[in-house]
């Protein structure tokens, strides 16, 4: 068993980033989101440095995390490989006053201004300052054992 297939046990909501960099939209799907402060609203992700969208990332200044819904697996797919154009073909989006996309139908979005980088291995980790958000009813989509599914909330 490798570190990652150990790793692939703990179950994690799924998001797609996207940032708006020297005239291109930039987008992917990630895992790694988390909250790191509430005052001030700040949250972190990690991006492998290898990526190739990781310049316009670790650059731009600015990015949104689009926290997708149960149904959007296939948004899922679309982030995760390929040249980026496509991956934003006929999705439903707004652009933010930050140039960013947000994606409609999503259960969450976290619009953020880029406070720090930390170095950590292969991946860097991009800490951010919330500076909008917005939420809608429905549930998340998880990912676990290198599926997708959705978490049943349990009742006390």
């Amino acid at each position: 068993m490798t570190i990652k297939s150990a790793m692939s046990r703990f179950t994690t909501g799924v998001t797609v980033v996207t940032t708006h960099f020297e005239g291109q939209d930039w987008g992917m799907t990630c895992n790694s989101f988390n909250t790191v402060s509430l005052e001030p609203a700040m949250v972190l992700w990690s991006i492998r440095k290898e990526a190739n969208s990781y310049q316009a990332f670790t650059q731009s200044g600015t990015y949104l995390v689009n926290v997708l819904q149960a149904d959007q697996k296939d948004t899922a797919m679309r982030f995760a490989s390929g040249p980026q154009p496509e991956r934003f073909a006929n999705q439903l989006t707004e652009r933010t006053a930050q140039k960013n996309l947000r994606l409609k139908d999503t259960v969450a979005w976290f619009e953020c201004r880029l406070a720090q980088v930390v170095t950590a291995g292969d991946h860097d980790i991009l800490i951010g300052e919330v500076t909008g958000y917005g939420t809608q009813e429905g549930q998340g989509l998880a990912y676990a054992n290198r599926q997708f599914g959705v978490l049943s909330a349990f009742e006390s």
